[in-house]
Formats: C-alpha cells, structure tokens, sequence
C-alpha cells in the first residue's frame, strides 16, 4: 500500500504542473475557463468529451492547443453525410513486389492517434457513428475481421452545433453515453472578447507550449483514480444519480412527471473520476459536495431526456439537474 505522504506529494506536484498547463492553454484560448477546465477533466480521467457550441467559438483551436500542451499526437475528422468507417479507421490495400507477389497492407486512418478531433460529429451516417463507437469504448477498431488496438492514450473531443440540425443524424443515446462530460461552449463576455480581438489581429500570436508529456499524462490519469473519496460524496454521487430515474422508488414528482429516462451506473462513474479531476484544478487533495454539484450538468445532461409533455411546455434539463442537485445538498447537509 502506498505511502500517504508520498500520495499526497504526487497531487500537489500534478496540481503544479496542471496550472501551468492551464497557464499555456489559456495564452491561446483565451478566456472560456470553464471550458478549459472541463476539457482537461475529461483527458485526466482518461474520457471523451463532447463540445457543443456555435460556429467560431474555438473549439477547433482549443483542441490543438490541448494536444500541443499534453504532448500528444492529434489529429481532425471533418464529419459529412458521405464520409464511411474507412475513411476514419482505414483500410488494406493489395501491394505488388518487384518478384510479383502480392499481399494486403493495411493504411491507417485518422483514428489511430492519441486526441481526435470529431468535428460536427452528428453530421456522419449511423454506420460511420457506429465504428467510431467501437473506437470510444474499447480503444479498438475492427477491420477486415481483425481488431487493432488504438494509442494509448485515446481520447475524442466532437464537436456539434446546436442551432443547426439539417442534414444530421442525431447520436444515439448509446453513444452519447460514452462521452465523459458535454461542455457547452457559450459566447466570451465583452471583456474576453475584447482580449481576443487585441491577441488574434496584430502580427504575432501567443503560442502555447508543451508541458505533459504522453507518460506523463497516463501517470497522470493513474494517480488520479488513486485519489480518496469521502463516503459522504460517494453517498452523494449514488443519490443524485438515482434521483432523475423515473421509476426509482421515492423520487421527486417533478422528476416522475418530466424525465422520460435517467443516468445509469456510467453516470455514476463518471461523477466518481470527474469530481476528483475538479478538486485537482482547484488545488485540493480530495473532493467535496460541491465537486459533485458542479459536475452534475456536465455529466447527466447527455444521459437523461425530458419527456414530450415537458418539453411542451418549455422545461429545461438544465435547470431541473440544478434544482435537484442543490434540493438534495441542503437535505444531505441538514442530516
């Protein structure tokens, strides 16, 4: 068993080294801290993340600044309606030698990188979606009847426009699933945007520099999930959870009447590393409630749905995840 002040001094330097990969990020995206926070949650707990958000907004540039700063090999996938799995995992090729023999060579596709950028990723067809599913979740692709494992480690930032849903083919609930956390990339306010227009339109650009590398980065996902979690957040995370499905013995009415389905025990999961993840950022050495409140949005939002009459009327996910977080912080905080 390890030593506790050996754990101890293991998060204060990766707490150190997170800030000044904070620091470099941010030279180049500017502003947007909460984006960068939940992007480099999702990477140091070794997840996917999906971004969604206008046109503009940086998503792009956030991406390859992520992957210049954590030292890994990126690449980009411009999803569209006729891009097929081949075009993502790859494929075999006949080659012919100088005797005229021949043999099968397979070409890699994009996937087999260590941060994929899916950009627009509800714009490809359920089977390309499918293989990319693959890829997600058990870090291999199948081709031509053999499994070939992906780089370690691997991670997919998609991207998707929330206004503009023509010619999409929305991500299955399966899927949307596999994605850590969805981080909703809104508008700068007037003080950040002001910053981009005086750092983006002159000569020069900041650039960002390298601060993990790829063995650090997985020792960094490792300690990670070496990190305590107190049996009042445990209890915590179980009961939020629990409390947006339907037909969970002693839920709320108003989550009876307005949620169509609820979070499963990857829900949970994802609360359990995500909230170490943000104690980390703030500079703790384990997690509280309010870890697990300010996560709950980004991890349930993609995994549950309001039913038909509660969309009819106007009501917000968003806003139910809140009050419910918030009405279960005050019960648990009153026992």
């Amino acid at each position: 068993m390890s030593d506790p002040t050996d754990l101890v001094a293991e998060i204060e330097a990766l707490e150190e080294k997170l800030q000044q990969a904070k620091a470099s990020i941010t030279r180049r995206f500017i502003g947007q801290e909460r984006v960068v926070d939940l992007t480099l949650t999702a990477l140091l707990c070794g997840g996917h993340a999906l971004l969604i958000g206008l046109p503009g907004l940086g998503k792009t540039l956030l991406v390859e600044t992520l992957s210049t700063v954590m030292g890994l090999k990126g690449n980009r996938i411009q999803f569209t309606p006729d891009l097929m799995p081949a075009d993502i995992l790859g494929s075999e090729v006949l080659d012919t030698a100088e005797d005229g023999s021949r043999h099968f060579r397979f070409v890699t596709g994009p996937v087999f990188c260590q941060l994929l950028m899916a950009d627009e990723i509800n714009r490809a067809s359920p089977r390309t979606q499918s293989a990319l599913l693959q890829a997600m979740q058990e870090k291999t692709v199948t081709v031509a009847g053999e499994d070939r494992m992906l780089g370690e480690p691997f991670h997919v930032l998609a991207t998707q426009n929330p206004i503009e849903q023509e010619g999409t083919y929305p991500l299955p609930e399966a899927q949307l699933d596999r994605f850590l956390v969805q981080v909703d990339v809104e508008y700068p306010d007037r003080n950040t945007e002001r910053d981009i227009l005086l750092a983006t339109t002159g000569v020069e650009e900041a650039e960002a520099t390298q601060v993990f590398t790829r063995d650090e980065l997985l020792a960094a996902q490792t300690l990670l999930r070496r990190m305590p979690v107190g049996e009042s957040v445990v209890d915590l995370i179980l009961d939020l959870v629990r409390a947006f499905r339907p037909d969970e013995a002693g839920v709320s009415e108003q989550v009876a009447e307005t949620v169509a389905w609820g979070p499963g025990p990857r829900a949970a999961q994802a609360l359990m590393m995500t909230v170490r993840a943000r104690a980390l950022l703030q500079g703790r050495l384990a997690p509280n409630a309010e870890d697990v409140l300010d996560m709950a949005r980004p991890v349930l939002s993609h995994r549950m749905a309001l039913n038909f009459a509660a969309r009819a009327r106007g009501d917000r996910l968003a806003d139910l995840i809140d009050s419910t977080a918030q009405g279960l912080s005050r019960t648990e905080a009153a026992a």
